[in-house]
């Protein structure tokens, strides 16, 4: 089976919006920097609102599994040759190090295998300068049946 290439392309032109689909990945800012077939990256501007405890300013950990499950997803539809949606079935993470107070944290995801029904990918975060990674991420995305989906609308930006 050939790729249809309208898929990827479709994800590329649409980086911005893609994140508007999940209001999750927009509260917590999370921005698409690159899409390629099955592999996915972005990253997270460190802010206020994402820290776990004031007095160290580390992110919080679901931060970064919310960073991790969101890019593993598009990595998934990325890698398919027929759009289908997906959800998380299993999603394991490694935490090495804390993402620290005032650094952007980068990540990136990679749809490595697919079946029928499933797909699974690997992950990681960390910060770009250094590229030590904060955390690992493995999972595994059911792949639902196109019959009959609609593209939600996207949710307007929060200003």
């Amino acid at each position: 089976m050939s790729h249809n290439p309208t898929i990827l392309e479709t994800m590329r032109e649409n980086m911005v919006n893609v994140i508007s689909l999940v209001p999750w990945a927009q509260e917590i800012g999370m921005q698409v920097i690159s899409i390629e077939r099955g592999k996915v990256s972005g990253k997270l501007v460190w802010s206020d609102h994402l820290v776990a405890d004031p007095a160290t300013g580390i992110v919080h950990g679901g931060v970064i599994t919310s960073l991790l499950d969101n890019l593993g997803g598009m990595a998934v539809v990325s890698a398919l040759d027929n759009f289908r949606t997906t959800a998380t079935l299993d999603l394991r993470i490694d935490y090495m190090r804390p993402a620290e107070k005032g650094r952007d944290i980068a990540a990136t995801a990679e749809c490595y295998h697919v079946t029928k029904t499933v797909a699974f990918i690997n992950a990681r975060a960390y910060h770009p300068d250094t590229e030590k990674i904060i955390a690992s991420a493995s999972g595994a995305f059911a792949l639902n049946s196109p019959k009959g989906w609609t593209a939600p609308k996207p949710v307007e930006p929060k200003t």
